[in-house]
């Protein structure tokens, strides 16, 4: 690794290790033939690119306690968080209805297009829901396995697949808060809150970090100080997320402009935008949630949620997160190169446009 963790040789090495395991796993489902094939073909596209920010952290939650004692082991047990990250987005992206991610078609609308194309019998929608169920629930158990078969001894990685199982059980309890959140068209701020910190920010951050660390045999002082820097960290990294989901840029983030708005993501930044907004105005914002939204519709909601000054106190509450977080790590008995590296990734995440 370089001196930095934005290191393109590492994350070419991550996505090797992913590629060779989807080569294993086309070759064990090869006698089931060609679509046994396009369903592995969908999970390439599903976990080609990205940033590795999860397995960059389960790395340097690793070198944080210990050198790695087999290097190739290590990175393929970083990759399995990848997997996971990307059984999340197929799912997610169906469940929200998103047609696009990272500039590509969903899972669900590529299978939906084939199916049209093929002029198959059935509902194509239908189709392309199945297969991006398929497809998530085979990456979450491909997650299990590569981290499970990564190549050190099972008795170093029992520690980090005790974390590994609890990470997915608040990832899926997290999304369906936020489904129920949506569901019922309000969310408050505590409750924003919660979802963000189960869906997202402990899978980011803190949970990979404990699984690196784990592997390299930490004790439960050591996992509770990655704590107290990944989970403030994890939850400055979503509502940057959240940011971007109404005001980022298509041609960056690949996704549609007020994507969250048009899905109806009763985030953080939308609940302080309804609570301080002016009568009219969190009306307006509160009815348009999950519609149809045209480019000036999307316009006039950004101006809205600016107006309120949501838009100014989610980068405030990044910034006193980022601070916690930092103060935390300063303080941490870890290596001081990977703690160095960590600061460094603490700032690409609380700062990134994408």
């Amino acid at each position: 690794m370089g001196a930095t963790w934005d290191d393109d040789g590492f994350r070419g090495r991550v996505q090797v290790a992913l590629d060779e395991f989807l080569d294993e796993q086309a070759d064990r489902l090869e006698p089931l033939g060609p679509d046994a094939a396009r369903l592995v073909d969908e999970a390439r596209t599903s976990v080609a690119g990205g940033k590795r920010f999860r397995a960059s952290f389960c790395w340097w939650g690793h070198l944080a306690v210990a050198p790695p004692a087999d290097q190739r082991a290590l990175l393929r047990a970083c990759a399995s968080l990848e997997l996971l990250h990307a059984s999340a987005l197929v799912h997610d992206d169906y469940m929200d209805a998103s047609d696009s991610r990272r500039g590509r078609p969903s899972t669900h609308r590529a299978l939906e297009r084939e199916h049209r194309a093929a002029g198959w019998r059935g509902d194509p929608e239908q189709y392309g829901a199945a297969g991006a169920i398929l497809l998530g629930d085979l990456l979450l158990a491909w997650a299990d396995e590569l981290l499970r078969r990564c190549g050190l001894p099972l008795a170093d990685v029992a520690g980090a697949l005790e974390v590994f199982d609890l990470c997915r059980s608040e990832v899926v309890a997290g999304q369906f808060l936020d489904v129920s959140a949506q569901a019922r068209g309000h969310a408050d701020v505590d409750t924003a809150m919660t979802v963000l910190r189960y869906k997202s920010a402990k899978y980011s951050i803190e949970r990979p970090l404990h699984i690196g660390a784990a592997l390299a045999g930490a004790t439960a002082a050591i996992l509770g100080e990655l704590s107290a820097f990944g989970l403030p960290l994890g939850e400055a990294f979503q509502l940057r997320d959240d940011l971007l989901g109404v005001f980022g840029d298509p041609a960056t983030t690949g996704k549609p402009a007020g994507d969250d708005l048009i899905e109806g993501k009763r985030t953080v930044l939308v609940a302080l935008a309804l609570d301080s907004a002016p009568p009219a105005h969190a009306a307006l914002l509160d009815r348009s949630l999950g519609t149809p939204l045209s480019a000036d519709d999307v316009h006039r909601l950004r101006e809205v949620i600016d107006a309120s000054g949501a838009h100014a106190q989610v980068e405030a509450v990044i910034d006193q997160l980022s601070d916690v977080a930092l103060a935390a790590l300063d303080r941490a008995a870890i290596d001081d190169r990977a703690r160095d590296v960590l600061r460094s990734l603490a700032e690409a995440v609380t700062h990134r446009v994408v």
